[in-house]
């Protein structure tokens, strides 16, 4: 068994399609949900900024929720909103 060289490899490893991240819904992952407390957001969209998983929904530069079938429940958005609003919660996904 002989070793490949880079020339032998696929251009782009396994990547298929730029930009198809929309097509797998990756939320059944997570073992944290991010809950919204509407009442506490200043909307300064920090969580919007920081999410990886562009799972943050916005209208009108107001949060309005969580696109729940690409979050996978990371909590950066809570650990970003700042201390005097903390209008997201990381709670349980399943509770048994």
């Amino acid at each position: 068994m002989s070793l490949k060289n880079w020339q032998d490899l696929l251009p782009g490893g396994y990547i298929t399609e730029a930009g198809n991240s929309k097509n797998y819904e990756t939320g059944s992952w997570r073992t944290f949900r991010p809950v919204f407390h509407a009442d506490k957001c200043i909307h300064c969209l920090f969580c919007w900024v920081y999410c990886p998983d562009d799972a943050v929904i916005v209208k009108e530069g107001k949060m309005q929720g969580f696109d729940y079938d690409h979050c996978k429940g990371c909590a950066i958005c809570a650990h970003e909103c700042p201390d005097k609003a903390q209008a997201i919660e990381m709670v349980l996904e399943h509770q048994n």
